[in-house]
């Protein structure tokens, strides 16, 4: 956990350093053509630039390998069709309720409004009008699944990636070899991501430092506004909409099912990673919710790379956080556009730390607003990343009750035990230990 904690400290000391110095360079160097051009525009905006360039560089293989390995880790159609069918289902509605509330508490207190950005970069922006809903739901489907790679169209190539993993299933031992190649490949994302995060400090300090620099320290007002709705959303999303549905649906406490999750969220706050999280939460939805085995061993697992609630939460916040500041007015095909395209890509969301931002870019471009906006969020992303990776967790949890109860499959006399399947320090696996020690 000290290279977790090492690593959130970097890159909240990279934020830190970036907003001290670019704030100096605003208020003492403002006028100073030299520093302008060779150190705000020259080296913080190459750096910024090309970190910003190697998240977006991940978007298309990041989608495809995680997608695949999401579909056939279930094993054979008959449980896509059952099990597999419940569990999209309902990570897809949880998804769309988390991105609704968002939306619907970021255009309530309206986080960025009357923020306005220096020089001509405002007047300058204008957004492209964001095409008809009904012409997003007709370009899901690829004419050409090459050409949807080569542009980079994400509604299209999610498409195409879940038909091709199904059929893959379809298929059996013949598609053996392609299935362990695209885990292997999945494996190689995975680092690559590693890698790029570990650069992210540098380019967090680089992106606030020409941020600030130009804006000056009033960027600061802001900010609080986004992150106190985004923390806000995620709140009301946990204790309010999974507590709602897990109560309907699964027909269980919600008190005693947030009572046992607790290690679990525990470890997802600290890797800022499902993926990483998996094995705990695997045994506390066995052993301490009493999930069928059967059940919570794809349930979880799927979530893990599906289910982006908390990421679904911060796209929709950013995006009127974003839209604000630029002064773009959505509308409500814009909103929807967003709420349709968050819901499709939590779909090809790994998680890894810092993929959130990625998918962000992709939301960004599709509605037309500037990715450079990034850069005013991702200073502080990375805390929320930890509070969002906790949300997910939670999620996968409740689905994997909720389905469990359905299938007749969740021992009542286990979940009702409070000392159940108690996690202590000797039952942490070496997974996670490794994981840590990536991160």
């Amino acid at each position: 956990m000290g290279n977790k904690t090492s690593m959130t400290k970097k890159i909240l000391r990279g934020m830190l350093l970036g907003l001290v110095l670019g704030s100096l360079i605003n208020i003492f160097a403002h006028d100073i053509t030299w520093v302008q051009d060779y150190l705000v525009m020259g080296v913080f905006h190459v750096l910024g630039a090309m970190f910003i360039s190697m998240l977006k560089m991940l978007v298309v293989p990041l989608v495809t390998f995680s997608l695949i390995c999401g579909v056939v880790g279930i094993g054979d159609i008959g449980k896509l069709g059952r099990v597999g069918g419940k569990a999209f289902a309902y990570y897809m509605l949880t998804t769309a309720l988390a991105i609704t509330l968002a939306i619907a508490l970021a255009s309530f207190f309206a986080p960025g409004e009357g923020f306005e950005l220096a020089g001509a970069a405002s007047s300058s922006f204008t957004a492209p009008e964001a095409p008809p809903f009904t012409q997003v739901l007709i370009d899901l489907i690829p004419s050409n699944p090459v050409a949807a790679y080569a542009e980079g169209n994400m509604l299209q190539i999610i498409f195409f990636t879940i038909l091709f993993a199904s059929c893959m299933l379809m298929v059996g031992k013949a598609a053996k070899p392609l299935m362990d190649l695209s885990e292997r490949m999945n494996e190689v994302m995975m680092q690559v991501v590693n890698v790029v995060m570990y650069l992210a400090p540098l380019g967090v300090f680089a992106l606030m430092a020409k941020t600030f620099a130009q804006q000056g320290i009033d960027l600061i007002i802001p900010m609080l506004g986004y992150f106190g709705v985004l923390v806000l959303a995620l709140l009301l999303h946990v204790s309010g909409t999974l507590m709602l549905l897990l109560k309907l649906f699964g027909k269980v406490n919600p008190i005693t099912f947030m009572k046992k999750m607790s290690t679990a969220q525990v470890f997802a706050f600290s890797t800022s990673s499902s993926n990483a999280t998996i094995p705990v939460t695997l045994q506390t939805v066995e052993k301490r919710l009493g999930v069928d085995e059967s059940i919570a061993s794809f349930t979880v697992p799927f979530g893990a790379t599906i289910n982006m609630d908390g990421t679904a939460i911060m796209q929709g916040v950013a995006t009127v956080f974003i839209a604000n500041v630029y002064g773009v007015d959505l509308g409500l095909t814009g909103y929807l556009t967003v709420i349709g395209m968050s819901v499709l890509a939590s779909i090809g969301t790994a998680g890894v730390p810092g993929v959130g931002l990625i998918m962000l870019a992709m939301v960004f471009n599709q509605v037309g607003l500037p990715v450079e906006g990034i850069a005013l969020i991702i200073g502080v992303d990375r805390l929320l990343d930890m509070i969002r990776t906790a949300v997910n967790v939670t999620g996968d949890a409740a689905v994997s009750t909720i389905i469990a109860r359905s299938e007749k499959g969740l021992d009542m006399y286990v979940f009702n035990d409070p000392k159940a399947g108690i996690i202590t320090d000797i039952d942490v696996p070496h997974a996670v230990t490794k994981e840590k020690e990536v991160y």
